[in-house]
């Protein structure tokens, strides 16, 4: 089998503005697929499933030291709908991307596979 990576996709009214903020904020590399429309090189990644009611996805990111990642966000504009705060698996917080666009953000306290 020759998968070969993972395309994350984010959607949002404001994809213009998301897309400064991947660009800006978080300093990703990105290639121009055409017409401006970016694509994204996303950190290293892993994937896990939990056990749920009814199907769904989420996208995670994580970081070494959660205070001093939502410093530097808070400093360059990113805006959190709460304070890092202690979970079974880590600490977590959620960011607030353009478009009203949830993404967590956890500083993991178990094994990673990166």
């Amino acid at each position: 089998m020759a998968i070969t990576g993972a395309h994350v996709l984010l959607h949002s009214p404001e994809a213009g503005a998301l897309r400064a903020v991947l660009n800006d904020v978080m300093g990703w590399d990105s290639v121009d697929a055409g017409g401006g429309w970016l694509i994204f090189a996303l950190p290293p990644a892993e994937l896990a499933v939990h056990p749920a009611e009814q199907p769904s996805h989420q996208l995670t990111l994580m970081c070494d030291d959660i205070d001093a990642t939502v410093a530097d966000l808070r400093a360059k504009g990113v805006q959190f709908r709460d304070e890092p705060h202690e979970e079974r698996f880590g600490i977590v917080t959620t960011m607030v991307l353009p478009g009203d666009v949830d993404v967590m953000l956890y500083e993991p306290r178990h094994p990673t596979a990166v």
